[in-house]
């Protein structure tokens, strides 16, 4: 639409590319909505290509940063990490925050930008360019019963997978990972007493799947 081809062309005059571009654009739109993201919370995420120091071609992810409010972030808020270092923390059984966000801040592209969000292993980990994430007042009031899981199932079929509630962090990320493994046609995860996360290769798909569930 003509706002997203705004975005596009406003950011490239500061030499920001169109994945980050059409990030902040539907970033804003879920911000914006006070039933999708309680107080600013929730997050996204958008992998893209740039270049190393050795002009090399890199995959990149830029996250929002913690304390950032989607309704309203800019660039700064969604800083940019080397995203195949982050992958590599798959194999590793345990990994505690205060080490995990050390970590991220050592594969940041920009050493002065925000602490990227607690859920970047989780964003890096689903195979999908944009990753969406929200605290939905809805789900939230499915996602709080005690028999939520059979509610969920009822509602919304096989296009979604259950995750149980774990703090966010490596272990969630993990989690998801598996539960994502195990059913690779899923298009949204559910997290139990927290929120929903839908996932595509499109920005706009990737919204318009949130908007639906």
């Amino acid at each position: 639409n003509k706002t997203a081809l705004t975005y596009i062309s406003e950011y490239k005059k500061k030499n920001i590319n169109k994945d980050l571009a059409l990030r902040i654009y539907t970033t804003h739109l879920l911000g914006k909505n006070p039933k999708l993201v309680l107080h600013g919370g929730g997050n996204s995420s958008v992998k893209s290509q740039g270049k190393n120091l050795y002009n090399k071609n890199v995959s990149l992810i830029y996250v929002k940063g913690s304390g950032w409010d989607m309704s309203n972030l800019n660039e700064d808020g969604m800083p940019g990490l080397e995203l195949d270092p982050l992958l590599e923390t798959k194999k590793l059984n345990k990994l505690n925050d205060i080490d995990m966000v050390n970590y991220l801040r050592s594969n940041l592209i920009n050493s002065n930008s925000p602490n990227p969000s607690v859920e970047t292993l989780l964003h890096a980990y689903l195979p999908f360019k944009f990753v969406d994430h929200t605290h939905s007042n809805a789900f939230l009031s499915i996602l709080n019963q005690p028999n939520s899981q059979a509610i969920i199932k009822k509602i919304f079929g096989k296009k979604i997978g259950i995750v149980p509630y774990i703090m966010p962090g490596f272990s969630l990320a993990k989690k998801i990972n598996q539960v994502y493994s195990k059913n690779p046609n899923i298009n949204c995860l559910i997290l139990l007493n927290h929120g929903i996360f839908t996932f595509d290769n499109d920005a706009k798909k990737s919204y318009d799947l949130m908007i639906k569930y």
